[in-house]
């Protein structure tokens, strides 16, 4: 349930329409081929996960391979990952009020204007960010019981919705009769539309379930269980709405050029053009509470990952205090909860921020093949409740979908994205200059990788295709090639310049208490 609170989220609401603005009827293999890229990726993080149960582990997981450089470095972007999903999903709730068509509800339609929150919208997706926390604020069992219920919400309303636009109207001429007009703008529009409609931002959230794993009963199997069902049903769910949503559309609105399409509440909005009111009406009650859900699921995982940062050293302690009786990182809540406010303020849309995120998620889940291949070679012995069969060859395989995905998100979002993370390593020298930069030389090669790979993906992101936001230096579909080859050189190099710290053996204190489903 945590799983599919996080993964159908705002996506369902929007990702249709972006989609279908981007590649239109092609935009189904968008979805399915989103799925298969994630459900790859997550193979990898459920044999760590499981082999590491412990709080806020997604920021973890470098440190025991690679250093604490590293692992901050990582760290740093999976906590700034999951923290800009609250200002996304208070955001996806106004915007969807900001439609609102009852006459009582005429002073909400002040909240957005030309496409950005104004200062009244700002205000209410600040409300919306303070529910969120307040409800993590007492207990991870209160907020498991609300997110159950609303869990069920979410996926009961789309299928009602699918069901009631199939029944009023379906036009399978939508699809297109030849290729052409099936890919109107070209297959390099599928690959955009995976990287910046909000479909990788969607489906990458199953890393809640690996952020939660301390509190989860029978890690080594549930976690494992958890990801793979909730991924599972949301990509059924999820490509249906897409299929759905592109049929459903009246003519009025299909000869206009799929790049016309331009709706503020997608499903309300055709809801509407079709004369179903009773179903526009339960659409914007559920684009209200649905975001809710996972901006709840997140504000958890969120501090969760910050509150564990401090076990790397490298963050004050008091932000892993939960000396409270419902044992929740308050401290960790609270700075989480400031840091989206600002967050708000600089991206005002949707569609921009889950830019954002799908590309710091990204470059937070390379650490996941390479963390994964150096536990091969480090630990070969330790404890693996799910051990994947083929690793050496999945893992530089996903590290390489990964870098394509970051490509994908477009520049210049993938360097806005890049500095956003260099952001934190100043924090990091200052506390590592006080513990007098021990094996730093250690730290600084076991890095080195990282630095060079994203500085490499920034330029062929710069140098690439025209339809990814590049000077079309390297026409696509060559710039894929270009990032496969670099992006395994990269993994190789990444895997050897391993280390054996001080953090080694903390993960083998913790791989030690691990059940295996045969005990």
């Amino acid at each position: 349930m945590f799983g599919l609170s996080a993964i159908i989220g705002s996506g369902w609401m929007f990702g249709s329409s972006q989609a279908a603005q981007i590649a239109g009827p092609a935009a189904i293999l968008a979805w399915i081929i989103g799925a298969v890229l994630v459900a790859m990726i997550a193979m990898v993080y459920v044999e760590i996960g499981t082999m590491f149960p412990e709080e806020g582990a997604m920021s973890r997981f470098t440190m025991y391979t690679h250093g604490s450089l590293l692992g901050h470095i990582f760290s740093w972007a999976n906590w700034l990952s999951l923290l800009a999903i609250l200002p996304i999903e208070a955001v996806a709730s106004t915007q969807y009020m900001s439609t609102w068509p009852w006459e009582w509800a005429q002073w909400t339609h002040g909240f957005m204007k030309d496409g950005q929150l104004t200062s009244q919208g700002l205000m209410m997706a600040a409300v919306m960010i303070l529910i969120f926390t307040f409800i993590n604020y007492w207990s991870v069992a209160i907020m498991a019981k609300f997110n159950n219920f609303i869990s069920v919400l979410k996926l009961v309303v789309p299928i009602i919705t699918m069901i009631v636009l199939i029944s009023a109207h379906f036009d399978f001429g939508n699809m297109g009769s030849n290729f052409q007009e099936f890919m109107p703008n070209g297959s390099a529009s599928i690959f955009v539309a995976i990287g910046s409609a909000g479909i990788i931002y969607s489906y990458v959230a199953f890393q809640t379930v690996i952020n939660l794993s301390n509190d989860i009963s029978k890690p080594s199997v549930n976690i494992r269980r958890g990801i793979i069902i909730s991924l599972l049903i949301s990509a059924l769910v999820y490509i249906a709405l897409q299929i759905v949503f592109i049929g459903a559309l009246p003519q009025s609105v299909t000869n206009g050029g799929w790049a016309k399409i331009n709706f503020n509440s997608p499903f309300a909005d055709l809801a509407i053009l079709l004369n179903i009111y009773w179903l526009s009406t339960l659409v914007y009650f559920t684009a209200f509470i649905s975001p809710v859900g996972s901006g709840i699921a997140f504000a958890s995982s969120a501090s969760k990952s910050l509150s564990s940062m401090p076990k790397n050293k490298h963050l004050p302690l008091f932000l892993s205090n939960a000396n409270n009786k419902y044992h929740s990182p308050r401290v960790a809540l609270m700075i989480n909860m400031l840091v989206s406010f600002v967050l708000i303020l600089l991206f005002k849309n949707w569609s921009l921020l889950s830019r954002v995120v799908a590309a710091s998620t990204l470059i937070s889940l390379l650490s996941g093949p390479v963390v994964a291949g150096s536990l091969r070679k480090m630990g070969p012995n330790l404890k693996r409740p799910t051990k994947i069969k083929g690793m050496h060859i999945l893992a530089p395989i996903v590290f390489d979908l990964i870098s394509l995905a970051i490509y994908w998100a477009m520049f210049p979002t993938t360097v806005e994205v890049i500095v956003i993370i260099i952001v934190g390593l100043p924090i990091y020298f200052i506390y590592d200059a006080r513990r007098g930069f021990r094996e730093f030389r250690q730290k600084l090669y076991a890095s080195l990788w990282l630095i060079v790979h994203l500085f490499g993906l920034a330029m062929i992101s710069w140098l690439g295709s025209s339809s990814f936001g590049g000077i079309n230096l390297v026409h696509y579909p060559y710039d894929f090639v270009v990032i496969l080859i670099f992006s395994t050189f990269m993994y190789f190099w990444a895997i050897h310049s391993l280390y054996y710290s001080g953090y080694f053996d903390d993960a083998k204190e913790i791989n030690a208490t691990v059940k295996m489903e045969d005990e």
